[in-house]
């Protein structure tokens, strides 16, 4: 084992010619470039296998959420069946939560090195069985554990689902599919008790836990026979084409003629497809070059580099306050003066789906749009730094969304108040790291700290904190591309 640094691994540092110099519309550029004499390069797989997987990798992420995140209208009433206080019940998701950021370092070096399938199809089917195993819970420790299990299978896709997005599509059609991808996450968490809020009020619920352990069975069937193997090796031939190959170089803006593009490229050898029965296969050897423990090592000195910092914070603290609003709504909608039924309870979550939806629609098409836009105007050449523009929309209604919550609960406003909050906690979808670390430490407090400070001076205080890490996106954004050279040069990354 050694260390290196990310210039030597990646020449470009995050710069790359995404546009021809001619300035006309079809000059896009493939990052990376298909391999014109390998038809099992998942770069060249038709559109509907790479959207098949990349929907069966979306449907998990959201099924993890939603019948564990989904189960939040329930707290009020598991809270009177076990008697369990407010913050013994909230351990439902506060565990589970923990779960999810922590064993992302488990899966994502054992997927490396073992390969994405093995690992999907274990966790499908692990999550599968801890549904089954909620439903069929008689006591508090026996659903929590179920939830806390359910977590660790579900938590390979938190990282994995992105590493899966990277292995199927472009450059140019990654933020926009990425939007969906973290929708996934953030819809389970908000059609989820949206769902069981009705559920639980016409029957019970362990009806929530059966949905979700029939979904996931269903989802696993999905992934075990149309979900092959997604890691590829890619060698440095397979860099971008010049311009004088222009079925690898130009393709439409929408990527539809991409595999058609790539398989009439004039190369001589063409490597054997695969068959559908070794597409099946959970075996896809290991790397040679590198080990297991270095896998696992790897990630942790990455976390120096300012947009991982950046990253994970921004992510994490909103995250935190979307969770925190989702814990403590029941306990207050259930309970005078609102009195509100598990089933209305639930309507809360409709606010917070169309802050998912308009996440996804400005943290994916939006940013992708603007990129392309920018990215033309700077002769061609992109700079990552350019999708951090966009931050100042959730930098305005996050923070008056968690302002809105707590003065509305404070007040006893109208429920408009603490549905307007929903509505803007959950509109920020454009950064994924360590949060789930990081929210734990943070909801393991929020009820204590909103009972001893109340909800304004609480929210008020989320509010701001939130403000201040959107404002570190300015220095980067003037000075990022220095910050990048710079770091690249770090020699942290271990092989």
């Amino acid at each position: 084992m050694h260390f290196t640094s990310l210039a030597s691994l990646d020449h470009s540092e995050g710069t790359v010619q995404l546009h021809a110099n001619n300035g006309t519309s079809n000059d896009l550029i493939l990052h990376p470039a298909p391999n014109p004499n390998d038809p099992n390069d998942p770069l060249r797989w038709p559109r509907w296998k790479k959207h098949v997987c990349f929907a069966s990798v979306c449907a998990f992420t959201f099924l993890a959420n939603f019948g564990i995140g989904g189960l939040a209208p329930a707290f009020y009433g598991l809270s009177l069946q076990f008697e369990k206080t407010q913050t013994e019940t909230s351990a439902l998701l506060l565990w589970p939560i923990l779960t999810f950021g922590l064993f992302n370092f488990l899966w994502v070096p054992l997927a490396n090195y073992f390969g994405k399938r093995p690992v999907f199809v274990f966790c499908s089917l692990l999550l599968c069985v801890c549904y089954l195993w909620g439903a069929l819970a008689q006591s508090f420790r026996s659903l929590l554990w179920s939830n806390i299990i359910g977590a660790f299978a579900g938590s390979s896709t938190e990282a994995l689902g992105a590493a899966i997005v990277n292995d199927l599509y472009f450059l140019h059609e990654r933020g926009n599919l990425m939007g969906v991808y973290m929708n996934s996450i953030s819809g389970g968490n908000t059609i989820g008790p949206l769902i069981c809020g009705f559920i639980i009020t016409s029957y019970s619920w362990r009806v929530h836990k059966w949905l979700s352990f029939a979904l996931t069975a269903v989802n696993f069937l999905v992934v075990l026979f149309l979900c092959p193997e997604t890691r590829y090796a890619r060698s440095d031939a397979a860099s971008p084409a010049t311009s004088s190959a222009p079925s690898l170089e130009s393709v439409p803006i929408d990527g539809r003629d991409v595999e058609k593009s790539a398989k009439t490229a004039l190369h001589d050898t063409q490597l054997p497809k695969r068959s559908f029965m070794q597409d099946l296969s959970l075996w896809s050897g290991v790397p040679k070059h590198t080990n297991l423990l270095s896998l696992f090592l790897r990630p942790f000195p990455m976390i120096v580099y300012p947009a991982v910092i950046f990253s994970f914070l921004g992510y994490a603290v909103s995250l935190a306050w979307v969770v925190a609003i989702n814990i403590l709504n029941s306990f207050v909608l259930q309970a005078p003066p609102y009195n509100w039924k598990p089933s209305i309870n639930g309507l809360i979550n409709i606010p917070g789906l169309v802050g998912n939806l308009f996440g996804a629609w400005a943290g994916g098409w939006l940013v992708d749009k603007y990129s392309d836009y920018r990215s033309k105007k700077n002769a061609g050449v992109f700079e990552p730094e350019t999708r951090l523009h966009l931050l100042i929309i959730p930098a305005i209604i996050v923070p008056a969304g968690c302002l809105a919550f707590g003065y509305g609960v404070a007040q006893t406003l109208h429920w408009t108040a603490l549905f307007f909050g929903y509505v803007n906690a959950d509109a920020l979808l454009l950064v994924n790291g360590l949060k789930n670390v990081v929210a734990f430490g943070f909801l393991y407090g929020v009820v204590p700290w909103v009972t001893k400070s109340g909800y304004v001076d609480s929210f008020g205080t989320q509010a701001g904190v939130f403000v201040a890490i959107m404002a570190l996106a300015i220095p980067l954004s003037l000075y990022g591309a220095k910050l990048r050279h710079k770091s690249a040069q770090w020699r942290i990354v271990l092989q």
